[in-house]
């Protein structure tokens, strides 16, 4: 981790760096690449490229607490693994018929969307493989948190969290649940994302089908 105060062109200058420092670290390996979409995806694609590795999407849908839909009470992920925070369901008393339309309705949408990035292309296997987890960067880290909760139900091998910036802070409380943690900058003080982009225009749904599909065709081909 590093405290120099440079910025990444764009998300895919971001990917290529972040590609660079994991190569020597997953060589050999089974590896897949899971981006959390939208933002993710663009980093993502520049990892998968640099590790010759597949290249999808993970999504995580918040489950929202009754009357307070801010709090978390648990999130839904990709495969329909559902994961739930003990602590604040019984603090509110939920009742688990609540949970269960709660979720009900996060994995209609969380499908809807998986539908629209994905289309009918199968997601690549989980279990027995390296999957380093992608995003453009993390502030307090919660999905990420619920992503990597889920994604240990699928059976990976290794679980490697990289993303190019994230205060120091949140990389330390995640490197306790995966395998190995990949940092590019952990700059303080450390404001947004944002910040550390020369370029951070929204990632469109367009372009996130497009590179997924870019993705798919380079595998192959290689």
């Amino acid at each position: 981790m590093t405290n120099e105060f440079r910025r990444f062109r764009d998300r895919r200058d971001a990917g290529r760096q972040l590609g660079e420092r994991l190569r020597p670290k997953v060589k050999g390996e089974r590896v897949v690449v899971l981006a959390l979409p939208r933002g993710g995806v663009p980093v993502g694609y520049e990892v998968a490229e640099a590790l010759d590795a597949p290249l999808d999407v993970f999504l995580v849908r918040k489950l929202g607490a009754p009357h307070n839909p801010e709090l978390a009470m648990g999130a839904i992920a990709t495969g329909s693994v559902q994961v739930l925070n003990e602590d604040i369901v019984q603090a509110l008393a939920v009742p688990r018929e609540v949970i269960h339309e709660v979720a009900a309705r996060e994995l209609e949408e969380l499908r809807r969307r998986e539908r629209l990035y994905r289309g009918d292309r199968p997601r690549p296997p989980i279990d027995g493989r390296t999957v380093v987890l992608v995003d453009d960067g993390l502030a307090t880290g919660a999905s990420m948190r619920a992503a990597i909760e889920a994604l240990r139900v699928l059976g990976p091998e290794r679980l490697v969290v990289a993303v190019p910036v994230a205060p120091e802070e949140t990389c330390k409380r995640l490197a306790v649940s995966v395998d190995a943690m990949e940092c590019l900058l952990t700059p303080t003080p450390f404001g947004a994302v944002g910040l550390w982009y020369e370029q951070f225009a929204q990632t469109t749904d367009d372009e996130v089908r497009a590179l997924l599909r870019a993705a798919e065709g380079h595998h192959h081909a290689a």
